[in-house]
């Protein structure tokens, strides 16, 4: 079977993708075509294998091509009615030429159904409901296949898919009168021979040859943007619109592939709802010109297949049938949803990318398919992390996105964009990078809903909580602010027995975190107390208050020693980093709120690391101040003295080596040293620094470094 490659069919623009379908639609179907015939997308452009060779296709088209009848009586400029443009319609109906039987036949009973409603004009309200169901059950077959695409009956009213417009119209451009027109134009309806230019122009269609002359000033619609015309469409003012008329029937022909339906979910007591093949709500997310404002007034957005193996009409027809976007066990609702479905196995096998479309306002009042991005199917286990998230996603959406009413907060309804970007970059590549992005985006939804507490509450919008530990694998790029952040976000305390748990999260937003045996939850606590302490700004500070929290609440709870304990342990070459200025503290306290949300109860305890002889060993004040806040278990109990952090926090290094020394030659541990005078910064910092756990082997190496050793005395 000869395969020629269509250069003149691409995924963009969309009206070069319908092309494209009706290319293979037509050839298969056609009893003078190839029903074996399959096509396959190829470096962008189709690639069709038939008995036909170039030469063949060619003839095929100029002598064999019958229209399909496409027509829409219910719509002002069909040509149905006396004020409309009717010459094409005339000459179709008189034609005596056998190629336009089907439509001669169509288009008398269409005449039958207005006559019969005593129609002079188009219809509105009731009556136009009463002509679509007449011609619903009156017109042949072979305009059936139209009105599948442009309608669906449904017991609410006609609905209209948005690839078709309202019904074969969008807003002054009415699609059917137009095709009858470029049809005329390309074929003589008095003895269906080819027009004297429909050669050049068909093959410029099929091929993309280049050729003086191919376009005609036609509307096109919503289907072409850089052919529409309009203002600064060329060196003037303004620019006719200028289209191929083999490029605008080709393009009606393959939207005939696309044929709604209206269902119903047997567990819905819902009324029917529509249905259209790979068709999402608008996310106004993932592409250059983004913005939450494109949801607003967006039809809606469309996923096209594009498949890299050759597939026949009937495979084809089948996907498109189905329509498939399964994520989280729902259908896909939106593009977030359907980026997600991509690359989860939850659409078609066979299927290796999707060419994003979204029908927005962009031209004037107009609508355009614009072309937003390109998502390559292919498994990305990442993505399914985001399961999680689906329930919670799902209600702020819903409360808080572009369509919300009443609006949310700015702060949140920005955060939930700045997440679904997320999203979808991470669907893009799944690296580390890109998980690591997500959970940022998360914490900062997160530090939204906790600053609109009152909203949050009363929208019943919970705290996000419980994410599978898994997220720390694949969010991790080895840096040291990753591994100082989950260090800290695993962070607790038990006071009272083990009764109590002082959650690190819990100095961060007003919330109570339920403990169970396998699992956490949290909910908004009814009544904040003094545990949040948190603020935006210096990390340092925003760590020597929580440290200093939760020192007044050990001293309440007469707990003996320091009762802090993490599944992770900050490693002492970070500590020195982050002491020393040399950390991205934003990204820390991005990552800190991000890695909180996750469900540190089910985080098996870190190994701990075997000491090597090359590693760097933390300042001695660092060494000083961190063993005055051993943790309980870890050898001797050491009495917990508040003011070693608080002359720290304050600046005063000298003061607090002073105190520090003084209480570990009191518990036992002779220092080395009996004070370190320090720069305020570093002082400050290094208090903040002792929040971060560290395991018992770095702590064995601190007592090395700055304890007098038995050994050593004997020397």
């Amino acid at each position: 079977m000869p395969t020629l490659t269509l250069s003149g069919c691409a995924p963009v623009p969309l009206a070069h993708y319908l092309k494209a379908l009706g290319v293979l639609r037509l050839v298969a179907e056609s009893s003078s075509g190839d029903p074996t015939a399959k096509a396959a997308w190829v470096a962008d452009q189709l690639r069709l294998s038939s008995r036909f060779d170039q030469e063949e296709l060619v003839l095929f088209f100029l002598r064999d091509y019958q229209p399909t009848p496409v027509l829409a009586p219910w719509n002002g400029g069909s040509g149905f009615y006396k004020k409309d443009n009717r010459e094409a319609i005339e000459a179709l109906a008189a034609s005596p030429s056998p190629r336009f039987s089907p439509y001669k036949i169509g288009i008398a009973a269409a005449m039958r159904a207005v006559d019969s409603l005593k129609l002079k004009e188009k219809p509105d309200g009731d009556t136009k409901g009463q002509l679509l169901h007449l011609c619903r059950n009156t017109l042949p077959d072979d305009a059936l296949a139209w009105l599948d695409a442009v309608l669906v009956l449904s017991q609410d009213g006609p609905k209209y898919p948005p690839l078709l417009g309202t019904g074969g119209n969008d807003g002054r451009l009415e699609f059917t009168n137009n095709f009858m027109q470029r049809v005329t134009g390309l074929i003589d309806p008095t003895n269906g021979q080819p027009a004297p230019d429909s050669e050049r122009w068909l093959r410029a269609a099929l091929f993309g040859s280049a050729a003086p002359g191919s376009t005609t000033k036609a509307p096109v619609g919503q289907f072409f943007p850089g052919a529409a015309g309009g203002a600064n469409g060329t060196s003037g003012f303004d620019a006719p619109s200028a289209v191929n008329p083999w490029d605008f029937v080709l393009m009606i022909e393959g939207a005939l592939l696309f044929a709604a339906a209206s269902v119903k979910r047997l567990e819905s007591a819902n009324r029917g709802a529509l249905v259209y093949p790979f068709c999402v709500r608008q996310a106004g997310v993932g592409y250059a010109s983004a913005a939450p404002a494109d949801e607003k007034d967006a039809r809606c957005e469309m996923w096209l297949p594009l498949w890299d193996k050759p597939t026949t009409l009937p495979e084809l027809r089948a996907t498109f049938g189905e329509g498939r976007a399964q994520v989280g066990g729902h259908a896909a609702r939106n593009g977030v949803d359907f980026a997600r479905a991509a690359v989860s196995f939850g659409v078609d096998r066979g299927i290796s990318a999707f060419q994003r479309y979204g029908f927005q306002v962009r031209n004037g009042l107009a609508y355009f398919a614009t072309p937003l991005n390109r998502v390559v199917v292919r498994r990305n286990a990442s993505a399914d992390l985001l399961s999680d998230i689906d329930q919670w996603h799902d209600r702020l959406r819903q409360k808080a996105g572009p369509q919300a009413n009443p609006a949310a907060p700015a702060s949140v309804a920005r955060s939930l964009n700045g997440f679904e970007r997320a999203v979808l970059d991470l669907c893009r590549d799944g690296s580390a990078d890109s998980v690591q992005a997500v959970i940022i985006s998360l914490g900062q939804t997160e530090r939204a809903l906790a600053k609109s507490l009152k909203w949050s509450s009363d929208n019943y919008v919970r705290p996000l909580c419980g994410l599978r530990h898994e997220w720390l694998k694949d969010a991790d790029t080895n840096s040291a602010e990753f591994r100082l952040a989950a260090s800290l976000a695993g962070t607790r305390a038990w006071f009272g027995s083990g009764k109590e748990t002082l959650w690190l999260r819990q100095h961060l937003e007003p919330l109570e975190i339920v403990t169970a045996k396998d699992r956490s939850w949290a909910k908004w606590a009814e009544q904040p107390g003094n545990d949040v302490v948190w603020h935006d700004g210096d990390l340092t500070d925003a760590l020597n208050d929580m440290l200093a929290r939760r020192i007044i609440r050990v001293e309440k709870s007469g707990v003996d020693g320091w009762p802090d304990w993490s599944p992770r342990y900050a490693r002492l070459e970070d500590i020195t980093a982050f002491i020393e200025g040399r950390t991205d503290d934003t990204l820390i306290a991005d990552l800190l709120w991000g890695l909180s949300l996750i469900d540190w109860q089910t985080v098996e305890r870190e190994t701990q690391r075997t000491t090597s002889a090359s590693e760097f060993v933390p300042s001695s004040f660092y060494a000083l101040l961190k063993l005055c806040f051993r943790p309980k278990g870890e050898g001797k109990t050491i009495p917990l003295l508040p003011a070693i952090h608080h002359r720290a926090c304050s600046g005063d290094g000298l003061a607090a080596s002073q105190l520090a020394a003084r209480r570990l030659r009191g518990s036992g541990y002779p220092p080395l040293v009996g004070k370190l005078p320090m720069a305020t910064t570093v002082a400050r910092r290094t208090a903040a620094a002792l929040l971060f756990p560290v395991s018992s082997r770095d702590l064995f190496l601190l007592e090395q470094t700055i304890i007098n050793q038995p050994e050593s005395q004997n020397v």
